[in-house]
């Protein structure tokens, strides 16, 4: 069997790695140029089931290395006020000691770097995917933009929400804009901009839920004892340069009709400005990170979601994480829900190269349960995020706020409570 991936992110990388290690002839093609090439965004949250998933697909000191490059395991999710007065705090395990326990936060570049050790030979860059036809022999072939080809028996899709295969293999499939726009930065930590943020704001990750449906995330990342740890520089003493500096994250979004100004066309100077102006009654340690934050290192996005898909005709040609199922971060589901996708497809793929059962049918096995819990993730991300709901209007969204808020403070003070809805976030994120 030869599996041809198109998309070097998260899951297609995930992938190459089970299939590699099940001796089954992979590879990976990127449109990106090189492999340090910025691939957008800041922080990517892994949940147990999404370690759990990584880890059943690439080589035990490669996982060592994943976890190693993690920043300081988050002790707790907070919900805020724009003032920043607690309402729900709920603790993580971020002192556990197994490396597969507890929450992880990792710059997704750095992610990227290491899933691309060991697939030297596997990844291709610099080819941009065009198109693919099915062959008489039962084959496909993947048509590149510089004139190239490649052929296999199976092509995957990994190929992120704007997906050249998803066009091609599922027409049909929508995205819908859920109207949340956002404007997101980091700045490096310092002991002015530590001084910022609380004991558990700094040891957690802070959700703040403000007036007209606008709401921020606040999280700290430290990365300084990797890089300082003997055992790390010794194990993999070419990496270190590769290790991110500590830093704190923040974002701001709203419904796009609440915004002042349409963030996708401004400047970063104009980002930061319109990010004060619409925090101007929030607690001035927000409105400081924003001011604090290198007009360079600001960036808006325009968030978007797919549109749920009935079960398709299965062929030699499926896709995988956002490439099928792009969801909002609202739940931070994406990547996990990715990394599930690659554990199972790669299931999937090696049971049909040993012959356990045909190929369309374990592909078919894979779409059909791929499709059930995505459609779960997508739906759970959009709560918040769609600027059609009542939280982002004036008068009916403060009643909602309000009705929210005290709903959490009720939570919070209730211990099955906070128990039973940190179970239900983290099965969105792929927990049983």
């Amino acid at each position: 069997m030869r599996v041809l991936i198109i998309g070097a992110g998260t899951g297609g990388l995930a992938l190459a790695h089970a299939l590699k290690q099940a001796h089954i002839d992979v590879s990976v093609f990127e449109r990106d140029l090189v492999p340090n090439a910025d691939t957008g965004g800041y922080r990517v949250g892994i949940s147990p089931a999404g370690s759990r998933a990584l880890k059943a697909c690439v080589p035990p000191d490669l996982y060592d290395l994943f976890a190693a490059t993690c920043a300081r395991a988050p002790t707790n999710f907070s919900m805020l006020t724009e003032r920043f007065q607690e309402v729900l705090c709920l603790e993580l395990d971020g002192h556990a000691t197994d490396p597969m326990d507890g929450e992880k936060n990792v710059i997704r570049k750095t992610l990227r770097r290491v899933l691309l050790m060991g697939l030297e030979e596997q990844v291709f860059f610099g080819k941009r995917f065009e198109s693919f036809k099915h062959n008489p022999d039962g084959t496909v072939t993947a048509c590149f933009e510089d004139g190239s080809r490649a052929t296999g028996d199976v092509l995957v899709g990994a190929d992120g929400t704007g997906s050249a295969v998803r066009k091609q293999r599922l027409p049909q499939a929508r995205l819908e804009d859920t109207g949340i726009v956002a404007i997101g930065g980091k700045l490096p930590m310092t002991a002015e901009s530590k001084a910022l943020l609380s004991q558990k704001m700094f040891h957690g990750m802070s959700m703040i839920m403000a007036p007209r449906g606008f709401g921020a995330i606040i999280h700290s990342l430290e990365f300084s004892q990797n890089r300082s740890s003997q055992d790390f520089a010794a194990r993999w003493p070419n990496f270190l340069e590769f290790l991110d500096v500590d830093s704190i994250g923040w974002a701001l979004w709203g419904a796009r009709q609440n915004f002042l100004r349409d963030p996708a066309p401004l400047s970063g100077v104009e980002l930061q400005r319109l990010g004060l102006e619409l925090t101007r009654n929030w607690h001035p340690h927000m409105r400081a990170l924003i001011q604090m934050t290198d007009p360079l290192a600001l960036t808006s996005l325009s968030m978007r979601t797919s549109i749920p898909l009935s079960p398709w005709d299965s062929s030699n040609v499926t896709l995988l994480g956002d490439a099928v199922h792009t969801m909002t971060p609202g739940r931070g589901a994406g990547a996990n829900t990715a990394l599930r996708d690659a554990a199972l497809l790669a299931k999937s793929l090696v049971a049909a190269s040993l012959e356990q059962r045909p190929l369309l049918q374990a592909i078919h096995a894979y779409e059909a349960e791929m499709l059930r819990y995505s459609a779960e993730a997508v739906k759970d991300s959009k709560k918040q995020m769609n600027a059609s709901d009542m939280i982002h209007r004036p008068a009916a969204g403060r009643l909602q706020l309000a009705i929210m808020r005290g709903a959490m403070r009720v939570i919070n003070a209730v211990p099955m409570l906070r128990q039973r809805l940190l179970r239900k976030i983290m099965m969105v994120r792929g927990e049983n």
